[in-house]
């Protein structure tokens, strides 16, 4: 189906509808072999709320945007490369439903579907489509994705301290490695992120220690400097001081005491630890 669509006419008419609809902002997206697949409109977690999206399936990439008119204009337009994609279906709650999580080097986030079966059918789309990127490219399947970003709708306190509560003046602050939700004072390091920027990101502080910590024991290593005792106390040390780097929390959302309830050792977004645990 899709070596008969790479190039016929309807194929290119359909490309050039799309590349039109995201104007001059958005990347051309005609090239030899790609073929439109499929389109829709899912909704996508964002940091402070629910917003509907626009997605494109090829059949080497994935595209969404920002509606502003349907059909017709869309801004705000990314482009995923489907070989770096991993797609996880989440757990269905009275709140949350036709969910699932589609996860990459760069980014990860929660889209969902009107219906069980669009939720069934995209998925089906998508990872056939990367079974068959990966094939054709000789690449293995991405082991290593950004965290999704705890909603801004889940916590009202800190999730490292436990204890600063948010309000209109403290505002809520995102850990680029981790994405929990943290207050400032939690969150006043940066580090370099090489998968997701080439600026030094906002990290919280625990995600902090153990970057640098990992830092200098490769650097000990390379240098074939200490034995495994000192690794071991260069691991338990806690850097300080922050260095300078992008602060923007808002991104895509431009457009448009002592005992807390989460441990500093929990992964939200781990496969044994479900999203829906803060839905239900």
């Amino acid at each position: 189906m899709v070596d008969h669509l790479a190039n016929t006419e309807i194929n290119s008419q359909r490309i050039a509808a799309v590349e039109s609809c995201f104007g001059a902002s958005g990347q051309p997206l005609a090239l030899p072999g790609r073929v439109l697949l499929g389109e829709g409109v899912l909704t996508k977690e964002c940091r402070k709320k629910a917003k509907p999206r626009v997605f494109f399936l090829f059949n080497d990439i994935l595209v969404y945007g920002s509606i502003v008119l349907s059909k017709r204009k869309y801004r705000g337009q990314h482009i995923i490369p489907l070989e770096e994609v991993t797609l996880e279906p989440l757990p269905e709650t009275l709140q949350a439903k036709n969910r699932w999580m589609i996860r990459t080097p760069k980014k990860s986030f929660v889209v969902s579907a009107a219906s069980a079966t669009e939720r069934q059918e995209w998925i089906s789309h998508i990872e056939e489509c990367v079974r068959r990127q990966l094939l054709a490219t000789g690449r293995q399947p991405t082991t290593e994705h950004a965290a999704p970003w705890i909603p801004d709708k889940a916590t009202d306190i800190c999730m490292r301290c436990t204890q600063t509560r948010f309000s209109t003046l403290t505002r809520r602050h995102h850990c680029r490695k981790c994405g929990f939700v943290v207050c400032a004072e939690c969150s006043r390091e940066r580090f370099l992120l090489p998968r997701l920027s080439p600026k030094p990101l906002r990290v919280c502080s625990l995600c902090y220690r153990d970057l640098a910590a990992q830092q200098r024991r490769e650097e000990a290593e390379e240098q074939g400097q200490g034995s495994p005792a000192q690794l071991g106390r260069l691991a338990g040390a806690v850097c300080g001081g922050a260095s300078s780097g992008d602060d923007d929390d808002s991104e895509e959302d431009r457009e448009g005491g002592g005992d807390g309830d989460w441990p500093s050792s929990v992964e939200f977004y781990a496969s044994d630890v479900s999203w829906s645990a803060f839905h239900s």
